[in-house]
């Protein structure tokens, strides 16, 4: 009796030994959670699980310059928040610079800085876990620069390899994104930066939908061959540049090989004489082809080019098109859009048209790169 009260004893012991164990582990799971936060850890910018896309200058490490709209910053990271530090220039001590900071895949948070150093917490009460964070530049190089000076989190981790294609897409003030959204300031209120959103500009939208990388070599106001509003700069003039908008700071081309290039100009040329037009444009396309060798090169008309400027812009572009092909490059093709898109501020294409831009451009480059 005595040895069977002994075993039952023992039985019992076992029992709740096993689940005093239980609980501690819960208790110390849990508990580690929640210090998570007094555990963060600044990672500076030159960490390597830290990627970048785009004309970026690293000549400090620490501080990775950079102008050009949607230029994106990405990292993994393990916990419940993160917080992003980041410098503006504040050109002419007045401007700030937008970006656009996606946690995952929910929706984007439109963003801006508010001083030469910005610490900004970008994401909190997270659920725990391994989260991925974009940064992108939502505004253009004559906005000033932004550096990306490191992220605080609980765990850095590595990120997957970047997607194998590559876009990159030339144009005016349409492919900076600008003018078009006026989700927090209407058209005609606040600066002429505040309505820029480059990150859902239809470049970025496109390469998104094709699991392709995005690179935006695009100034507001640029043209071909005649600039507006008394700028001194073209784009063959600046292409080779990380600062476009000042033509500084040479750019190295192998740093980022796309398979397509698109060239949407045209829109602050207006009616240009054709020959003057069409020699400039060839012209371009074999500086183009100097530096990308294997990559598709497609012209487009201008999104928002009205019904004068638009035939015009068709006869342009075909004849070269033609012409280039006819001399034995056979990877320039063309793509003329549906229709005008002109809803956002100054006859510019809005948010939705973006998306609509997008949409066309996505089918065009899916059927002409088998993608």
């Amino acid at each position: 009796m005595i040895l069977y009260l002994s075993g039952q004893l023992l039985k019992i012991m076992k029992h709740y030994l096993c689940l005093l164990l239980c609980l501690a582990v819960c208790f110390t799971q849990a508990k580690s959670k929640t210090n998570v936060k007094s555990n963060l850890v600044v990672f500076a910018a030159n960490n390597p699980k830290i990627q970048y896309t785009g004309r970026i200058d690293f000549t400090n490490p620490l501080k990775p310059r950079f102008w050009s709209p949607a230029v994106y910053v990405q990292a993994r990271f393990k916990g419940t928040s993160c917080t992003i530090m980041l410098n503006d220039e504040v050109l002419y001590g007045t401007t700030h610079n937008y970006i656009e900071v996606v946690i995952d895949n929910q929706k984007p948070v439109r963003l801006q800085t508010n001083g030469k150093t910005n610490v900004i917490k970008a994401a909190e009460n997270l659920p725990y876990g391994v989260h991925t964070i974009t940064i992108c530049k939502d505004t253009e190089s004559g906005i000033g620069y932004l550096e990306f000076t490191g992220i605080k989190c609980a765990e850095l981790l590595s990120l997957p390899a970047k997607p194998s294609r590559k876009i990159e897409y030339i144009g005016d003030s349409i492919t900076c994104g600008s003018s078009m959204d006026m989700t927090a300031i209407a058209c005609g209120k606040g600066t002429w930066y505040d309505q820029h959103n480059a990150y859902m500009s239809y470049g970025p939208l496109t390469s998104r939908a094709l699991n392709a990388q995005y690179v935006l070599s695009s100034v507001s106001g640029i043209g071909l061959i005649h600039s507006c509003c008394d700028m001194k700069i073209q784009m063959p003039q600046v292409f080779d540049k990380i600062n476009m908008r000042t033509d500084s700071i040479k750019w190295n081309f192998t740093q980022y090989q796309p398979d397509v290039v698109t060239v949407c100009l045209g829109q602050n040329d207006g009616i240009q004489d054709s020959t003057a037009y069409c020699s400039a444009y060839v012209k371009f396309i074999g500086d183009i082809r100097m530096h990308y060798p294997k990559a598709d090169i497609v012209c487009l008309t201008s999104p928002m080019g009205d019904s004068t400027l638009t035939p015009v812009l068709k006869k342009y572009i075909t004849s070269i098109n033609n012409y280039v092909n006819h001399a034995g490059d056979e990877k320039v093709t063309h793509y003329f859009f549906s229709k005008r898109y002109f809803h956002g501020c100054g006859t510019h294409p809005d948010m939705a048209e973006h998306r609509e831009i997008a949409e066309e451009l996505t089918v065009y480059l899916k059927q002409l790169k088998n993608w």
